[in-house]
């Protein structure tokens, strides 16, 4: 029974260092791998790292590009989804929408 408890909580807990959630674009600074988006009402800023994944639709896309996209043409407002880590303020994943 122990073993089951701590089984389930630790699954718990590994859930909630990686959350996923959509966001508004609101600014990309290229220098300091920093995107900052809207959740809600609130402004967050997360770190980008050599090993956040990016993806467009279902395939996955090259970081390089998604971060060009964000620094050059993405419009504030912009909706996508982020995998964060919590603990470590970073990105683990970028999804943007499919191309239509």
């Amino acid at each position: 029974m122990r073993k089951f408890l701590l089984a389930g909580l630790t699954a718990a807990f590994t859930v909630g260092l990686a959350l996923a959630g959509e966001v508004a674009f609101v600014k990309y600074d290229a220098e300091k791998k920093a995107l900052t988006v809207k959740e809600g009402d609130a402004e967050a800023t997360y770190t980008v790292t050599d090993d956040t994944k990016a993806k467009r639709g279902e395939k996955d896309a090259k970081l390089e590009n998604v971060l060009k996209y964000f620094g050059e043409k993405a419009k504030e407002g912009a909706k996508f989804e982020i995998i964060v880590d919590k603990d470590k303020k970073t990105l683990t994943e970028i999804k943007l929408p499919g191309k239509k």
